[in-house]
């Protein structure tokens, strides 16, 4: 391990958020076998205090994908506070438009009815268990979520990992230096990753960077 790598591990392990109330469900699980037809985001809701955040309303083969599993937990769109896009790709933001009344996050701003807010998302908190960090490498504005729970820190990393398995070589990355950065990054400051794509895996050596 360089010296480069130790240091962006070591300075990760700051990045964890330091409360651990927040407590998240996957609504609907994404899939991809490439950058072509038949892709699906994995969708998340993060609850903390009066915060109702959705991460990544992106492409589903029904919006009852999201809609249904968020009724079940007894909410309805209106409910939620804020959105969160780990980044601009479709696939990714293609229905953020079910959260009207949602703050909606992403790696510049926040955004609220006619209100556009500049801030940078690096360490920005919605809450103390609720942390976004910049971790750029699938795309420029690449974002992740980091969620203090009692049973450890979540990571939602949009696409930052596709899926469990990767893919190591993101084919659409514009820097695989960088990419490999924020991963580690990442896995420095997380217990468990819920990928863009897949099923939440375990941050540890198995992860592909």
């Amino acid at each position: 391990m360089t010296n480069a790598t130790t240091d962006a591990m070591t300075d990760a392990t700051a990045d964890a958020p330091l409360g651990r109330s927040a407590v998240f469900t996957i609504l609907t699980t994404g899939y991809t076998g490439s950058t072509g037809p038949g892709v699906a985001a994995t969708v998340s809701y993060v609850h903390d205090g009066d915060r109702h955040v959705i991460v990544d309303p992106g492409m589903v083969a029904s919006r009852d994908r999201i809609l249904g599993p968020l009724a079940e937990l007894g909410l309805g769109p209106d409910d939620i506070t804020d959105v969160v896009l780990s980044h601009h790709h479709p696939d990714n933001t293609m229905n953020v438009g079910l959260f009207g009344r949602a703050r909606v996050h992403d790696h510049k701003a926040i955004y609220e009815n006619d209100q556009w807010t500049d801030r940078d998302a690096e360490g920005h908190e919605l809450t103390p268990s609720l942390r976004l960090i910049r971790t750029p490498g699938h795309s420029r504005e690449d974002i992740t979520l980091l969620a203090g729970t009692t049973e450890g820190t979540i990571a939602f990393v949009g696409d930052l990992w596709w899926r469990p398995n990767g893919p190591v070589d993101d084919p659409v990355s514009p820097d695989r230096v960088t990419l490999r950065t924020s991963r580690l990054r990442v896995l420095a400051a997380a217990d468990v990753i819920v990928p863009g794509h897949g099923g939440p895996f375990k941050a540890d050596e198995t992860a592909p960077v």
